[in-house]
């Protein structure tokens, strides 16, 4: 196999894998918060949430701790499915999870949920 040929290949297959990773975060979230944050007009409230978990997720060490501050129960409902997809869980705090071991995917809740309504996905 040529040099290019194996280029694309490895490419694919991380697409492939990027696909599958954020596939299975999205069956991890409850039907009732998957269909909120399908039908959400909020993208720019999901989308800032999301950048925030995702680098409390990445950046944090030991026994830190998010708070974040959420207006009503559907805000929380949202907030609730962003972190199930990004590896946490909530309870009044996003805490990350000491025995999870699985890579945050590549392609972000927001950007999924694009895909998904434009038919991409």
């Amino acid at each position: 196999m040529k040099a290019h040929a194996k280029t694309r290949a490895k490419v694919r297959g991380s697409k492939s894998d990027d696909k599958t990773a954020v596939l299975t975060a999205w069956h991890r979230v409850d039907c009732r918060t998957r269909e909120a944050l399908r039908r959400s007009f909020l993208s720019d409230f999901i989308e800032h949430y999301e950048t925030c978990i995702r680098t409390f997720v990445m950046e944090s060490h030991g026994d830190d701790h998010l708070v974040l501050h959420v207006q009503d129960p559907f805000h929380r409902l949202l907030l609730h499915g962003i972190c199930e997809v990004n590896f946490c869980y909530v309870l009044t705090r996003v805490k990350k999870k000491k025995t999870t071991s699985a890579a945050i995917p590549n392609i972000t809740l927001t950007r999924f949920l694009r895909l998904s309504k434009e038919g991409g996905w």
